[in-house]
């Protein structure tokens, strides 16, 4: 924490700016970047209880798909795989390495864009009373799904872990450094927690924001 010399309102920005520094130095790029995944998991969690509750035709409100749709557009897509393909597979291909890896993580973030934009256009209380977009829905939901748990395992476990070995300790910092520039840039002062936030409010509107519920009754 930063050290606070005299007082007024000065002060206090110096103080809380250095503590902002000091926090986001504390989280190192692929760390970011994995963290980011543990959102799209939650995401993905959403998306099963609502495709949960389509299968047993129960009342549900098309926003949760929706709204959804609209995070992973704007912060899976529009942001964290910007990162990956700005900042991260670039390092990869200077170096020739992981190259078919990139190739096919790169063909999943353009399938993941269509499949958004299928869940967009169909997350309407008119589309999902009719049995053709319903089901456009559902097959894009699962397909979703299913794409994205191995893209992100394979990340976190072969790419994020190899970029350690390719970039030294200042260019680690500085990639961090551009990664907290876009934060900012693109979700101002609440960054990652208010995204954070959104996600939690759906999990209550679907009632899935209770961790001990997943637990087994052994």
């Amino acid at each position: 924490m930063g050290l606070v010399v005299g007082g007024g309102t000065g002060a206090v920005v110096t103080t809380v700016v250095t503590e902002r520094k000091e926090k986001a130095e504390e989280i190192s790029a692929p760390e970011d970047l994995m963290r980011e995944h543990g959102v799209l998991n939650r995401l993905l969690l959403i998306y099963e209880k609502g495709l949960q509750k389509l299968h047993a035709n129960q009342d549900l409100d098309p926003a949760v798909f929706q709204r959804t749709a609209m995070l992973v557009r704007n912060f899976v897509e529009n942001y964290h795989e910007h990162l990956e393909e700005q900042f991260v597979f670039p390092e990869f291909e200077r170096r020739n390495q992981q190259l078919d890896l990139i190739q096919i993580l790169l063909r999943q973030h353009h399938a993941g864009r269509s499949l958004t934009d299928i869940i967009l256009r169909n997350a309407t209380a008119e589309h999902l009373r009719e049995s053709a977009p319903r089901q456009q829905l559902i097959n894009a939901c699962e397909a979703f799904i299913r794409m994205y748990r191995p893209h992100e395992a394979r990340e976190d476990t072969v790419l994020f872990p190899a970029l350690h070995q390719l970039l030294s300790a200042r260019q680690m910092r500085e990639l961090g450094e551009r990664f907290e520039r876009e934060e900012n840039r693109l979700f101002a002062e609440g960054g990652f927690q208010s995204i954070v936030a959104h996600v939690a409010a759906i999990e209550r509107q679907l009632g899935i924001e209770n961790l001990d519920q997943f637990t087994p009754r052994l």
